[in-house]
């Protein structure tokens, strides 16, 4: 496997300054945040070209929207956009594309899910000689209801989804928050996984019997390693079924600088999770 982290982190940094660090760092690869480090279709070959110039494995870009906005004008508009980093980003020979798939609140369920396996089937015809793989990544959302963030919502989606160029950025810290055991998870959806997230959560039990579910300030996103899953059965059972993509940091964790505090801890939160996921992987 490979060991990337997602630029979101320092969407306050040039992306030429991001990618100098992942190299430095020792990263073998990254993954380029659009919104804040491409901004628009006709400069994603330039972005891909600055991350490989350092030697580093492209292994996402990742466009974050609402793909079901209930305001009709923003879903096309997005959607189009959409299409043509698509596009772009196939010609690049990067391998993967990540969206979220969002909700429509004023639809009912059936209708969202029929929406959205309908616009991304769209795109993998639209991207079939390119060969791009979609990705959605499972963020419940601002509301903690984006469709196909569960095991019942994947299901959903790939009996509508059937190509396995439609699959999955895995992230196990969203499913610690939401009550979802991450290993039955992936045993379930092991063949749609084309990418995971790095990323843990920290439960405080105290605040949660306190406050309950649907309190505040009970749970915190944290580095790999610095949370409750068990990372070596995790990577294990990834490894296991036939994974041998990419491990990418997702950086929230508020103890080393996120969001967009001290630079320098957000750096040494990035060594520290490539130094626990290599140590990992090494006793594999």
């Amino acid at each position: 496997m490979k060991i990337g982290f997602y630029t979101s982190t320092f969407n306050d940094r040039p992306l030429e300054e991001v990618a100098d660090f992942a190299a430095s760092a020792g990263f073998d690869a990254i993954e380029i945040d659009v919104g804040g480090h491409i901004k628009t279709p006709d400069r994603v070959a330039d972005a891909v070209a600055l991350a490989r110039s350092r030697s580093l494995f492209v292994s996402s870009l990742t466009y974050f929207g609402n793909q079901l906005d209930a305001d009709r004008d923003r879903r096309r508009e997005l959607r189009s956009r959409t299409a043509e980093f698509a596009q772009a980003i196939g010609e690049t020979g990067v391998p993967i594309f990540v969206i979220f798939p969002g909700r429509d609140d004023s639809a009912g369920e059936e209708a969202n899910y029929d929406d959205f396996a309908d616009f991304a089937n769209g795109l993998i015809a639209e991207t079939r000689s390119s060969g791009l793989t979609f990705a959605i990544e499972n963020w419940p959302g601002p509301k903690d209801n984006f469709i196909g963030t569960t095991p019942k919502g994947w299901q959903e989606l790939f009996a509508r989804i059937p190509d396995r160029r439609f699959g999955l950025e895995f992230d196990p810290s969203h499913l610690i928050r939401i009550g979802v055991d991450p290993y039955r998870a992936m045993e379930a959806v092991k063949d749609r996984i084309a990418i995971l997230h790095a990323k843990d959560t920290a439960i405080d039990r105290e605040a949660l019997q306190a406050i309950g579910y649907h309190g505040k300030g009970w749970w915190q996103y944290k580095l790999p390693g610095l949370g409750l899953l068990d990372w070596p059965r995790f990577l294990r059972q990834a490894r296991g079924h036939g994974f041998d993509g990419t491990l990418s940091i997702e950086h929230e964790d508020a103890a080393y600088g996120w969001p967009g505090k001290d630079l320098s801890a957000r750096k040494e939160g990035e060594r520290l999770g490539l130094d626990y996921l290599k140590n990992v992987l090494n006793g594999l």
